[in-house]
């Protein structure tokens, strides 16, 4: 394992000394971990695959050949499955045909055959259920429909290839859709006879000037608007601890006195930091700061191929542990509200857990935002996550030491790829026009990297193994429970999430033996937590749970709650206010009689590493 050492070597008195230094440090079973050194053959295979894996998208061939064996083998050998798919095919093609004579006599009053998905918003317009295109919509999705019971219901397809399969045969339909043709879409048509066809003229221009920024490296159109440090992240304070993975921000008070207790923000290092701290309007640090809370973040370093080596050991003692050390002593051994993002949620409820184990009751709260304790039921990125796919990835992230932004953008375009995919192929290249930029977009362009070590880790002990929900995820060479977890817990949902569904992050109940206030907002797993007072169309649902209260499933607490209009932050600043004591006068920016020092302004030096 990697040894590393922080540039503050301070120690709290009485903590359990782990290895290399950390009072929390992970070691984790060594089978399936990337190894440091390998042989002339193994660097034979691993650069092989890293090569074909740029051909690929970073999806492993042979996964995907095993998903479809399984499925085609099962089928082949279930002929009263297949008698079933020809009575649907059979049944299907009668009601289509029942249905195009319908619309060839009195379109009208034609019933249709299937209606889309809530979600599907290819085919919402009134155009859409006019002749022909009527006909088109309902022949593609009577198809949709036909494939997915072809792809599911097979007995003896484990749960694992059946997603994939079913996942897979909808991203190929999906390519052949009407909305995706000009000449099928009845609102490009429409568009095109409006603007005389100077829409596909500017269409093209826009997907030459994509594809020349791509290759050269550029961002999306409209990013150049949007700069760190002067629209973005620009809520003030300093850098007040610096080590080789982490920048830690104290922001500045706006008001005379604050809480004792701090706020200490971890957030994703999948992204840069700043999603918490955007534009001034909707900056959770601002809104923080503004109700009267001193605010510290974690600013996560950009990694490179010398970061290699660095785990999810090094990310909990140099990421967590040494930064809550520095906002320990500045603010003068008060206790800390901690709060938690996505990973950063994961990897904050991993310290909590190992310091609750430990004796150490400096957490006075813990929130967590769109994070997940337990991965059984983490939606549609499972689809990615088994071993020859890590293994695979393994390869990938060895040639080069990290996990590259380009192949993350990539898996999570394809989870939503009407959204972000096909959705732009309509609106930027046939429609002809642009979307305007935003500070979350520019944020969202603004991708980091992730190490070889840390990403495998990750990936196989939570996502593959469910260590931390199972009890065999180590900290200082013993397992750490979620139960053990005393402080109170807010934990926040999104309704749309994709990358952490909220049916997933609500398990959290069932492995808490604490007081949970759950709440669940409207939104994505972005847009839903950057979700500031005044913005419209905007609903949460929230329900506090005793320690010793029966447990709810997710859909009879969604039954029980009623939604409420507005954002949710003030109930979070209220609730974190009846958690803290009366206000004191603010503590200075850095402590540096203490080894802290201010170092620079926020945001920092490593918010800029590209």
């Amino acid at each position: 394992m990697s040894q590393v050492t922080s540039l503050h070597s301070k120690k709290i008195p009485g903590k359990i000394a782990g290895i290399g230094g950390s009072p929390y440090s992970v070691p984790q079973r060594l089978d399936h971990l990337p190894q440091t050194h390998t042989s002339i053959q193994q660097a034979l295979d691993k650069g092989l695959k890293a090569a074909q894996a740029k051909f690929t998208g970073g999806l492993s061939p042979i996964a995907l050949a095993a998903c479809y064996s399984d499925w085609a083998l099962h089928l082949s050998s279930s002929p009263g499955k297949q008698l079933q798919l020809v009575e649907k095919a059979g049944k299907k093609a009668w009601r289509f045909a029942n249905y195009a004579a319908s619309c060839a006599v009195n379109p009208d009053k034609a019933e249709t055959c299937v209606e889309p998905l809530p979600q599907d918003r290819r085919f919402k317009g009134d155009a859409w259920r006019k002749w022909p295109f009527n006909v088109m919509s309902q022949a593609f999705l009577l198809n949709q429909q036909w494939w997915h019971n072809a792809t599911t219901g097979i007995e003896g397809v484990t749960t694992q290839h059946e997603n994939v399969t079913t996942f897979a045969a909808r991203q190929v339909l999906d390519v052949f859709s009407p909305s995706n043709f000009a000449l099928t879409n009845p609102e490009v048509l429409a568009k095109t006879y409006q603007d005389g066809g100077w829409n596909l003229v500017r269409g093209w221009q826009n997907l030459v000037e994509d594809i020349s920024r791509a290759n050269s490296g550029q961002g999306p159109v409209g990013l150049e608007a949007f700069k760190v440090g002067e629209n973005l992240a620009t809520a003030p304070g300093k850098v007040v601890y610096r080590n080789r993975l982490i920048e830690l921000i104290q922001y500045a008070p706006t008001t005379e006195t604050v809480r004792p207790e701090p706020i200490f923000i971890v957030p994703a290092w999948i992204m840069k930091y700043y999603i918490l701290d955007l534009s001034a309007q909707n900056s959770l640090v601002q809104y923080l700061t503004a109700q009267g809370f001193t605010v510290f973040m974690v600013s996560w370093k950009n990694p490179d191929a010398g970061d290699r080596d660095l785990g999810m050991d090094d990310y909990l003692s140099l990421g967590i542990m040494d930064a809550l050390d520095a906002v320990e002593t500045i603010t003068k051994g008060s206790k800390v509200h901690a709060l938690g993002y996505c990973l950063g949620g994961t990897l904050l409820s991993i310290a909590a857990s190992a310091m609750a184990r430990d004796g150490d009751a400096r957490l006075q709260t813990l929130t967590l935002l769109a994070a997940q304790v337990d991965f059984t039921e983490a939606g549609e990125l499972t689809l990615f996550i088994n071993d020859s796919q890590l293994a695979y990835l393994d390869d990938m992230m060895w040639d080069k030491g990290y996990l590259d932004t380009t192949q993350m953008a990539g898996a999570f375009q394809l989870l939503r790829s009407n959204d972000l995919i096909w959705s732009r192929v309509i609106h930027d290249y046939l429609m002809g026009e642009r979307p305007e930029m935003i500070d979350l977009m520019a944020w969202n362009a603004d991708a980091t990297r992730m190490p070889y070590r840390m990403h495998s880790e990750y990936l196989r002990s939570l996502f593959l193994n469910n260590d931390l929900a199972e009890g065999r995820y180590r900290v200082g060479g013993r397992p750490v429970a979620i139960t053990d977890i005393r402080a109170p817990v807010f934990l926040v949902g999104t309704e749309r999430d994709h990358v952490a569904p909220w049916h997933s992050v609500y398990k959290f109940n069932l492995l808490s033996d604490t007081h949970v206030t759950f709440v669940l907002t409207s939104g994505g797993h972005n847009a839903g937590i950057v979700s500031e007072p005044g913005h419209p169309h905007r609903h949460y649902r929230m329900r506090p749970k005793a320690k010793d209260a029966q447990y709810a499933d997710p859909d009879q607490w969604m039954a029980q709650t009623d939604p409420v209009d507005g954002s949710w932050w003030p109930v979070l600043a209220d609730w974190l206010a009846d958690a803290s004591g009366d206000p004191v006068k603010p503590p200075p920016l850095g402590a540096k009689s203490k080894g802290y020092a201010a170092l620079c302004d926020a945001p920092g030096t490593y918010v800029f590493q590209e």
